[in-house]
């Protein structure tokens, strides 16, 4: 009785070493990944006692969450503080890389300061800005209420949650903006000049060449950027924290319900689901109308 042997051309035994080799990476990264989403899913289904044994509550933590009123102002916070940021981060960056990829003096010393924001450390620069919107001792609070008597001595523009939140936004976009810039320059450079000199031969104008050219030509860079943007600030904790506490957003939300004062866990798992849960829908919303991938 014999027995058939299948032999492997080369290309398909280079290709099978190559997945064993990568195998152990791929069990890795993939355990690191779906394992807590997979215990936080479980959490989410108990009311879990740090010096007792949890009791299943089943689906009790995510109706006390989408009953709860804060939570659906977090909702809207994140909304908003999502939506100016990755807008005012995309527009300033592609704003300042038209801007820097002209030909001036100093330009590469210009265009390395515009990366400072980005590099510096978080604790750093909210310090920083924290010291300019003092309600005691800010330039900020100096000019407006000693100088200009623009508003009461009473007002703080940090205490307060809803002026505290566009701070937020506009540090974020301050602090983000030169990630944008620099991918942004990146491809302008790669663009053939000689399209905007056969344009301006046309007798095209400024805004007809941005539009013609220059857009086309950064459509894809700008659209990942922005899917990028909106994953990190989605989940931004770290800056709007240190800055201002007091604004509510899912994750900042989620921190204090599970770890401060009464410590929620189950309930804070079940929060890390439905903010996961509400990522996945905003992207494919993204991926499938505004990429039309």
């Amino acid at each position: 009785m014999s027995i058939a042997v299948k032999t492997l051309s080369l290309k398909q035994r280079e290709a099978r070493f190559g997945r064993v080799l990568i195998a152990p990476a791929v069990i890795i990264i993939a355990a690191l990944i779906f394992y807590p989403i997979l215990y936080q899913m479980y959490m989410s289904f108990f009311d879990v006692k740090l010096l007792d044994r949890s009791v299943f509550v089943g689906f009790e933590n995510y109706r006390e969450i989408l009953t709860d009123s804060s939570f659906w102002k977090a909702v809207f916070t994140t909304a908003v503080y999502v939506f100016f940021t990755v807008a005012g981060t995309t527009l300033t960056g592609l704003g300042v890389a038209l801007l820097m990829n002209r030909d001036f003096p100093l330009r590469g010393l210009v265009r390395s300061l515009i990366l400072l924001p980005y590099v510096a450390p978080v604790i750093s620069v909210v310090y920083a800005w924290k010291q300019i919107f003092d309600p005691v001792n800010g330039i900020f609070m100096h000019l407006t209420v000693e100088k200009l008597h623009l508003f009461d001595e009473r007002f703080n523009l940090i205490g307060s949650p809803d002026s505290a939140l566009w701070i937020a936004i506009i540090f974020s976009i301050w602090k983000n903006f030169p990630f944008t810039y620099l991918m942004i320059l990146s491809r302008l450079q790669a663009v053939d000049t000689s399209l905007y000199e056969a344009a301006e031969i046309d007798g095209a104008g400024g805004w007809q060449k941005f539009k013609a050219i220059t857009l086309p030509e950064v459509y894809f860079v700008m659209g990942a950027l922005i899917l990028l943007r909106i994953i990190w600030n989605f989940f931004k904790f770290e800056d709007i924290y240190l800055l201002a506490d007091n604004v509510k957003v899912l994750s900042i939300y989620t921190y204090f319900k599970a770890f401060v004062g009464t410590m929620e866990l189950g309930t804070g798992a079940a929060l890390a689901i439905l903010q996961f849960s509400l990522l996945v829908l905003l992207i494919l919303f993204y991926v499938k109308r505004v990429l039309k991938w």
